[in-house]
């Protein structure tokens, strides 16, 4: 649903975005990563066709945005860091305005407007959007994204000023489009957030793809490839010998483990253990968080 095919950009012969070749399947939500001056935003702004690419292409469902942008723009619902409304305008108002800029009719526009307002918490605001705060207004540029029932939600920043309730419904709602079919793109710096939602993630560095795959495929030791697992239980722990395993240091009692395995196989663990009658208290991954590791990308760029 989305491609990227040798996308550059240069300003003043600085190279901000460099080669970027990669896709996203429908369905997906794909966490954009990297610090500031990454290359993230340059990025954004040429796939919703806001910027040209010095070189390169890049596509929304097989539609190349640079040649057919009115095209593209009927297949996406972008959502910028800084979601611009007109303040003394009404949420719903201002979704009126720009439903007839899709070119929307009347009475679809008022069942949208109503049914999105809704789904982000904003059925009763009434007060102008110049009245609104942040968070508020975050929520209704998330709800002006969906307002054309995109194929593709492009977003920047999408949790930057919600507070925990309003992250756990942006979660809510991203899921819940991803299951009906959208693919979604989310730039962010709230790793946590990331590594909840999203089923794949890319990190930009100087402007160049270092890394991507699912966030537990990352989260593996970049070194050995293996995962650390600690294990506590009621009982000892006869040998554990499943075909993931390639270590295993018990402490004395052999009530207390360190399992280093080629992948996350503590539920595997679990029941190995339980089969056995043995009382398993407590299981740890220890693998390194996602933004350690997203970290030691940006310090090796």
């Amino acid at each position: 649903m989305i491609r990227f095919e040798h996308l550059t950009k240069e300003y003043g012969g600085n190279r901000v975005v460099d080669d970027l070749t990669f896709s996203i399947s429908q369905g997906e939500i794909f966490g954009l990563l990297g610090p500031n001056g990454a290359g993230k935003s340059t990025t954004i702004l040429m796939l919703v066709g806001l910027i040209e690419p010095t070189g390169g292409r890049c596509f929304i469902d097989g539609v190349d945005v640079v040649s057919e942008p009115i095209r593209v723009k009927h297949r996406i619902g972008y959502m910028p860091e800084d979601v611009g409304f007109y303040a003394d305008l009404t949420a719903a108002a201002n979704l009126d305005f720009f439903g007839q800029l899709y070119g929307m009719e009347p009475a679809q526009r008022k069942r949208r407007i109503d049914e999105l307002l809704a789904l982000v918490g904003l059925d009763e605001a009434t007060k102008p959007v110049g009245e609104f705060s942040k968070g508020m207004r975050q929520r209704l540029g998330l709800a002006k994204a969906l307002l054309n029932d995109p194929a593709v939600l492009i977003l920047d920043e999408p949790t930057a000023n919600l507070d925990p309730p309003g992250a756990a419904d942006f979660r809510r709602i991203i899921g819940s489009a991803a299951e009906e079919g959208k693919t979604v793109l989310i730039s962010s710096h709230i790793l946590p957030e990331v590594d909840r939602i999203c089923t794949t993630v890319g990190i930009l560095a100087r402007g160049r793809l270092v890394a991507g795959g699912a966030p537990g495929n990352l989260l593996q030791n970049r070194e050995s490839g293996t995962v650390a697992i600690s294990v506590e239980t009621r009982d000892p722990m006869p040998d554990l010998t499943l075909g993931e395993i390639t270590n295993v240091v018990y402490d004395d009692s052999r009530k207390k483990a360190v399992v280093t395995a080629g992948a996350d196989i503590a539920d595997d663990i679990v029941d190995f253990l339980v089969a056995r009658g043995v009382g398993v208290l407590r299981i740890t991954d220890n693998r390194p968080s996602l933004e350690s590791i997203v970290l030691s990308y940006y310090r090796e760029a």
